[in-house]
């Protein structure tokens, strides 16, 4: 590595090999040999003059590529599509003058992007399965634990830890399915042409549509594509970098959301994310277990969430068939919106695998302030037993209002319980009101709807899936 020049902390620092290589120049220029493989190889199916020679010689070379006569010939020529077929020619001296045969750059380049694009989303659903696997486990195993709810991060209603959880996985389960439906829906330029006629392609094969419109399928079909954009400029239209960002965006946005309230929850020291042995949380403070994996989460997910718009003003901004000024920016955007949806998915996998939960944090929380929600029970149980209610209502104010106050004012500990436990006025239930405080009552049907979700929406795609391998790539940092 070079220490003397900027390194984009994507690729150096945080990224995993299997979405950096997806973006790399090799991938890339080595799925531009193939393109041109392909093309050759339907024409010369189609009846133009190709021979089996320079099929072969083509297929010889596909990852071979020398960067460094590419990198000269591109300084000589200022154009990168050019270099490289002069390049692959350099390797191919025999099938030199049919490389590219009909083509414009936008042949390579745009479709390049879209298999990118293809293949990034693939290694993105098996980073979110990982993901739904975790949070599934982790569901089933806390759907019954209480826990205080919040409105307004103050205190509200019980909850269970599986609940809240279930919360976050069925946002990750909504962007699964948009996930997949971009995967669905993606489609190959394939040969379009100079302005998307496909004019040449018809000069090819001496007006011959129906040729054309074979190749065009053809060539799609040879590089795993059933979906064709119908029409085209010179370009697909941006529109579709646009849609699939939108996807990634909804990836980030579902992370912040659990990754925040796990950094709220490591406060409250009930549920911390996974600290290493020899982790340092300050660098002065040494007693600290920071949520630093959450929050590069939010960190990155806000980076990500910002790049749809960029997209949204590269589409409406294109000129009639294209304009270049696309190429810089998505040189820049598309790469790195897959390579932190992926930094993203990772981390998340790896909180998600080892989330630390503090049972008896949450009992005592849980305890602190149950008492107050549980007067209405203690309410109604008593009058059913003949009590006035009025005066019932009366007595439970007042202990409530002192309890209250020597909590704030005192530090105490919320002492109502006892108050009531000892106050005549609920005497008949006394021996009643440890049950009508117990946590479990106060959490409605918050076990039942975790069931209910897992069963009926998670269930199907673990099960789909079932075979897909996971286990993220250990973290840079």
């Amino acid at each position: 590595m070079d220490y003397t020049v900027y390194q984009n902390p994507l690729t150096g620092r945080y990224a995993g090999t299997e979405m950096s290589f997806n973006w790399s120049p090799q991938k890339k220029h080595s799925t531009w040999r193939r393109l041109w493989l392909m093309l050759a190889t339907e024409e010369k199916a189609l009846g133009l003059d190709i021979s089996d020679e320079q099929i072969r010689e083509m297929a010889a070379h596909l990852d071979d590529i020398d960067f460094e006569v590419a990198a000269a010939k591109e300084k000589e020529l200022r154009h990168d599509v050019m270099s490289h077929i002069h390049t692959f020619g350099l390797k191919c001296p025999a099938a030199m003058p049919i490389i590219h045969l009909g083509a414009t750059s936008c042949y390579v380049t745009d479709n390049t992007e879209l298999i990118q694009m293809r293949d990034g989303m693939a290694i993105l659903r098996k980073r979110l399965i990982e993901v739904i696997r975790n949070l599934n486990k982790f569901i089933l195993q806390y759907k019954d634990m209480p826990t205080l709810g919040f409105t307004h991060y103050q205190p509200a209603q019980l909850t269970t830890v599986g609940k809240r959880f279930a919360l976050y996985l069925q946002d990750f389960i909504m962007d699964f399915e948009k996930l997949e439906y971009e995967m669905s829906k993606i489609p190959f330029r394939s040969i379009k042409g100079t302005t998307g006629t496909q004019a040449s392609f018809l000069a090819l094969f001496n007006g011959d549509h129906e040729k054309v419109k074979t190749l065009e399928l053809r060539v799609a079909k040879a590089m795993g594509f059933e979906n064709i954009v119908s029409l085209s400029g010179q370009t697909y239209t941006r529109k579709v970098d646009y849609n699939v960002l939108t996807a990634l965006s909804g990836l980030a946005q579902s992370a912040y959301k659990m990754c925040g309230d796990i950094r709220l929850l490591a406060n409250l020291r009930e549920i911390e994310e996974p600290f290493g042995k020899n982790q340092v949380g300050s660098s002065a403070m040494a007693y600290k277990r920071n949520p630093m994996r959450s929050e590069r989460v939010c960190s990155l997910a806000r980076y990500l969430m910002s790049l749809p718009i960029n997209c949204a003003h590269t589409h409406s901004t294109q000129w009639f068939e294209r304009t270049l000024d696309d190429s810089a920016n998505r040189r820049l955007v598309l790469p790195e919106a897959f390579l932190t949806a992926d930094i993203i998915l990772s981390t998340v996998a790896n909180v998600t695998s080892g989330l630390q939960v503090w049972p008896n944090v949450i009992a005592r929380r849980v305890a602190e302030e149950l008492p107050f929600m549980a007067t209405e029970n203690i309410l109604m149980a008593a009058v059913k037993a003949g009590g006035n209610r009025q005066d019932l209502h009366e007595a439970i104010r007042i202990h409530s209002m002192e309890a209250a106050r020597r909590v704030k004012e005192e530090g105490a500990a919320n002492d109502l319980i006892d108050r009531i436990k000892n106050d005549d006025h609920f005497a008949v239930i006394k021996a009643q009101i440890d049950e009508l405080i117990d946590a479990r009552a106060f959490v409605g049907r918050a076990p039942e709807q975790c069931l209910d979700f897992l069963n009926e929406q998670v269930a199907p795609i673990l099960e789909k899936y079932q075979d897909v391998e996971t286990g993220s790539e250990e973290l840079q940092v």
